[in-house]
């Protein structure tokens, strides 16, 4: 049975790319992390220029579709664990702050680190936080505490694992929640996308997975698709779709930096709507959605 669940694009789609009149994001512009604040739509997104060094622009909108961007960059390599750049931010809003969890990227590992604001130009970085998991990506934080404790979803390669802090910055409990699937449009490794979204089922989680073609190993294609997360343990995965909920199609998703990608940071839930705003082949910012019902509906689905 063909699975009914599939967002659909927004028609402005591509919403911005590279702005050549601006050396830092000159090349690609891709994988925004966004929050909404009530009012406001606020995007951190990933920029590389001539040098290919990502730093990370800001954006804001009122309508979640027309962004007007910063000329300079808000956030950018700091330190010598990010001489190649600071990666794929996701943002979780806890208490009064946002959180922005990252990838660190240097000569010599690739790691996760933290950093929060209340503004998004001002920054406390609280460095590496995920120290002995290397190589590490796709690190999120849930927004608020389960059983007491701030649960963090990471990627040590090719899963998706669980870990769980008393203070965000020292993390155990490691446990891995989601296994790539053989044979399968997910076969070659999975991870979590924008920060999970509480519903009356469970917590939502869209990821990204990656299939490898054989015979041709080196060509890959990101897709998406949706977790449903225990309320309680989050650690048990109680669905998933069977298919992509998203797929690179559009011509400006197939051909780009790296080919054949859509891929999200952002999961938000607006109104009677869940937004998934995501980089496309490396190039472009782009916006996807899909009513909350069609989402209730899959969870529902015997």
């Amino acid at each position: 049975m063909v699975m009914s669940l599939k967002l659909e694009r927004s028609a402005l789609n591509p919403l911005f790319g590279p702005n050549p009149q601006h050396l830092w994001e000159s090349r690609y512009v891709f994988n925004p992390a966004v929050v909404y604040d009530g009012s406001v739509f606020h995007m951190l997104y990933r920029a590389q220029g001539a040098d290919m060094v990502s730093r990370m622009g800001y954006a804001v909108s009122l309508d979640g579709l027309h962004f007007n961007r910063m000329e300079k960059p808000v956030f950018s390599p700091a330190v010598k664990e990010e001489l190649y750049g600071v990666e794929d931010p996701r943002i979780t809003k806890i208490g009064n702050k946002y959180y922005m969890t990252y990838t660190a990227y240097s000569p010599e590992d690739i790691k996760i680190a933290l950093a929060s604001t209340d503004n998004f130009f001002r920054w406390k970085r609280y460095g590496i936080i995920l120290p002995n998991f290397d190589p590490n990506k796709d690190a999120v934080l849930f927004p608020e505490k389960i059983v007491g404790k701030y649960v963090m979803l990471h990627r040590d390669p090719p899963s998706i694992w669980i870990a769980y802090s008393d203070d965000l910055i020292h993390w155990n409990g490691h446990k891995k929640i989601a296994d790539p699937i053989k044979n399968h449009w997910e076969n070659e490794k999975i991870g979590a996308g924008g920060p999970p979204v509480k519903t009356p089922y469970g917590w939502l989680l869209v990821y990204h997975a990656v299939q490898k073609h054989a015979p041709e190993p080196s060509r890959l294609t990101y897709r998406l698709g949706f977790m449903l997360l225990d309320l309680k343990d989050p650690s048990k995965v109680i669905k998933r779709t069977s298919e992509p909920v998203l797929e690179p199609k559009e011509e400006w998703e197939i051909f780009g930096g790296v080919p054949q990608v859509v891929f999200t940071d952002a999961l938000i839930d607006y109104q009677d709507q869940y937004l998934i705003y995501y980089g496309a082949a490396d190039n472009y910012i782009a916006l996807a959605s899909c009513p909350k019902q069609k989402v209730f509906d899959w969870i529902n689905e015997s």
